[in-house]
């Protein structure tokens, strides 16, 4: 009991110090912040010209929605975003599409 105690009154601070960092992080100048999945896709596709993975933000939203699509349903050929793809809903799609969309090209 005492332990279970202790592990609350511990828990408290850190989870109040945990809303203030992210309450103090930057949002981009208003932005919707990040859906699930996109700061993962910045490991494979990196700002700037030149990478072997093309980057993708900046990419109008239909197209990224499409090429989703597409490899989720293997009509577009993929050694990983076939596989990649196939964990995202429509709707997760969506999102992701029009994140990267309104994210200046870098």
């Amino acid at each position: 009991m005492r332990a279970e105690r202790g592990a609350a009154i511990l828990a408290v601070p850190v989870l109040l110090a945990g809303l203030v960092m992210a309450a103090a992080q930057p949002n981009g100048g208003g932005k919707a912040p990040p859906p699930p999945g996109a700061l993962a896709c910045g490991g494979c596709h990196p700002p700037g010209a030149g990478a072997e993975v093309p980057p993708i933000s900046g990419m109008p939203a239909a197209q990224l929605a499409a090429a989703m699509r597409a490899f989720r349903s293997g009509e577009r050929p993929a050694t990983v975003m076939d596989r990649i793809a196939k964990g995202f809903s429509e709707d997760e799609i969506d999102a992701l599409a029009a994140w990267f969309a309104q994210e200046a090209p870098r």
